[in-house]
């Protein structure tokens, strides 16, 4: 079982991105299962969402404590949660922003990691040029794809087509193809 977490703040899509890639993994006859945890619902508040993969039927049902892979949407939690807490010793790290690891002070951290599993992503950057909006959820999903090698690119694009159809669902899908185009070449 391949397990995510998603840490990101409200409005970001920390939930939609769960489920997206929930539904990528059923497109490729994986089983999956994706759900949210949240305290205050408004906009700004930290946002955690989840997201399990696995070949055979999932029977958890609680949060996940240690991640394969965590994506972080917005960098700043980091200052206010442990949002590392529990990553796997052979887990993924992605982060949206244009720092480096260094200047976050994640670099020891991202040292003991394998080599190839931790990368940055100007998701916020993208979605504003693809989408018109910060929502970073699709473009760090494209990210993902690049870099964990879980589920596939076509899948999560068409995932994202079929909850947003017409020309919002394309914008989202042209932010993803840029971010894959990105990390594929980090």
């Amino acid at each position: 079982m391949f397990q995510v977490r998603i840490h990101g703040r409200g409005g970001q899509g920390a939930v939609t991105a769960a489920e997206l890639l929930s539904v990528a993994a059923f497109l490729e006859g994986k089983y999956a299962q994706a759900f949210p945890s949240f305290g205050s619902e408004r906009t700004g508040a930290p946002v955690v969402a989840f997201c399990r993969i696995c070949d055979k039927e999932i029977r958890l049902r609680e949060p996940i404590q240690e991640p394969d892979a965590l994506i972080v949407q917005d960098p700043t939690l980091f200052k206010s949660a442990d949002v590392l807490e529990g990553l796997a010793p052979r887990g993924f790290l992605l982060v949206n922003t244009n720092m480096s690891f260094a200047d976050m002070h994640l670099d020891e951290i991202v040292a003991r990691l394998p080599k190839d599993h931790a990368l940055i992503s100007p998701a916020t950057e993208l979605a504003m040029t693809h989408v018109g909006r910060p929502s970073p959820n699709t473009a760090l999903l494209g990210a993902f794809t690049a870099f964990t090698k879980i589920v596939s690119l076509d899948s999560v694009l068409e995932a994202i087509r079929r909850a947003f159809p017409g020309k919002i669902g394309e914008a989202n899908v042209a932010a993803a193809r840029a971010a894959h185009a990105l990390a594929a070449h980090a």
